[in-house]
């Protein structure tokens, strides 16, 4: 059995799918989880890890995928939830439905794993990860629903590390600006958008995949062990700093 274990939800993507390759080299046992099959499957024959396929919108999908990671591999030393979407669109401009999908994706889908992956970790302690958003913690014009979504995993994020700790488990949470994924593909494609992105980022580039794997892995990595109720800022700058002008 290895020393540690690791779920990570919403595997496929750039960031979860990074993550995954990073912690294989170092020997982790994982479970990888995604609604793409044929991409889940890939990944994890490529890393002889736990495929499964499921919906992280749906909680008894969220339970059961916890429990058969305990089950295959001993236990669950860490849980990373790297689902989620991306909508700029003004309020008076966004659905109810499309609301109601944000939330779904974003914060339903972290309460879930929080909720499935404490219950699995009360009595030996471990880790839980979440993806926030540097639209979360100041004010990026056309990102409301989104935004109010990521800004509900940061409370999440603070009242579970302060809850769990006593069961040593820690809780933390990423929040990146503009990453170069396939979901952000429609900002990215169009020259103008990325233009006005970049110049957003005091460091002058929008972020990459390993960027966000790399703070995530680093939060879960029982070495620092001292760090929870925190909200990483790995964003370029956006989330602290004036753009130059």
């Amino acid at each position: 059995m290895a020393d540690q274990s690791a779920i990570i939800f919403g595997a496929s993507g750039g960031i979860g799918s990074r993550l995954a390759r990073s912690l294989s080299e170092k020997g982790w046992a994982l479970t990888l989880c995604a609604r793409d099959e044929e991409r889940l499957g890939t990944l994890s024959k490529e890393l002889d890890a736990l495929a499964f396929p499921m919906d992280a919108t749906q909680p008894e999908q969220v339970t059961a995928a916890v429990e058969e990671a305990v089950a295959t591999h001993g236990r669950i030393t860490a849980a990373v939830n790297a689902v989620g979407s991306i909508l700029i669109k003004p309020a008076h401009l966004t659905t109810d439905e499309e609301f109601v999908e944000t939330l779904r994706l974003n914060l339903f889908t972290a309460f879930y794993v929080v909720r499935a992956a404490a219950r699995a970790m009360r009595r030996e302690g471990g880790s839980i990860a979440l993806v926030s958003s540097a639209a979360a913690q100041t004010g990026v014009p056309n990102h409301e629903a989104i935004a109010a979504a990521k800004g509900g995993i940061i409370s999440l994020t603070r009242s579970a590390a302060a809850t769990y700790a006593k069961s040593k488990i820690r809780v933390n949470a990423v929040a990146p600006g503009l990453v170069a994924t396939e979901l952000a593909s429609r900002i990215t494609k169009s020259e103008a958008s990325l233009k006005a992105s970049l110049a957003m980022h005091p460091l002058g580039r929008i972020g990459e995949p390993e960027d966000i794997a790399s703070a995530l892995e680093w939060l879960i990595e029982p070495g620092n062990n001292w760090v929870t109720g925190q909200i990483l800022g790995v964003d370029g700058g956006l989330g602290a700093l004036k753009a130059p002008a």
